[in-house]
């Protein structure tokens, strides 16, 4: 890291630590490459995310991996596999919450550094469309998600960035894609970033 910049800290699951694009392709590093362009010294995101990874896991992860604050923007996002495993929303709201809590302590106790995303919709994509399952269900489930973290968000307040009406309008192009037919290229990713960018910066300037 740069002298003057400041750490990042990334929280999540598959959709974090960009499954199938290379690390330079991960939204949390083309949003610290974006800052760095629009002249905010932001240092490459400290990633604590893997595929697969429900909040449980997340949050047992944060346990062992130990990240040391503060941090000058954490980013969260986190649920798909809760929705995926079939997890009830209330049961989501509440390690959701811990989750958000978390990160706010990493951010040195500032909500105000806490950056969070929406979960995508998944059923649109072509492993989506061939898993069997009803898309539309899929999206009420997600909205559900989204809902509620949208919400604690709200109430913490802490930033939010919904990412989901992009990943419908535009999840099942192949350009967006990555090589498995359901995580998102590096070109979805920067969607997200340019979505992510605005909210980043009014966080860091506050």
């Amino acid at each position: 890291m740069s002298a003057g910049a400041f750490a990042m800290l990334s929280l999540g699951d598959s959709y974090t630590i960009g499954e199938g694009v290379a690390p330079e392709g991960r939204w949390p590093a083309q949003l610290a490459r974006a800052l760095r362009e629009a002249g905010i010294p932001a240092g490459e995101p400290r990633i604590v995310a893997a595929t697969g990874w429900t909040t449980e896991e997340l949050d047992a992860a944060i346990d062992a991996a130990q990240p040391q604050g503060p941090f000058g923007l954490v980013t969260l996002l986190i649920g798909v596999n809760d929705q995926y495993r079939g997890y009830d929303v209330a049961g989501y709201r509440k390690r959701y919450d811990a989750l958000l809590l978390r990160a706010i302590g990493f951010a040195g106790g500032r909500a105000d550094r806490v950056l969070a995303l929406s979960i995508p919709d998944w059923g649109v994509t072509p492993f989506g469309q061939a898993s069997g399952r009803d898309p539309a269900g899929i999206a009420r489930d997600i909205d559900a998600y989204n809902a509620t973290a949208g919400e604690r968000c709200a109430t913490h307040g802490t930033g939010w960035v919904d990412v989901a009406p992009v990943s419908r309008a535009r999840g099942a192009h192949p350009s967006m894609l990555a090589e498995d037919g359901l995580h998102p290229s590096a070109a979805m990713y920067a969607e997200w970033t340019a979505l992510a960018l605005p909210e980043a910066r009014r966080l860091l300037d506050g």
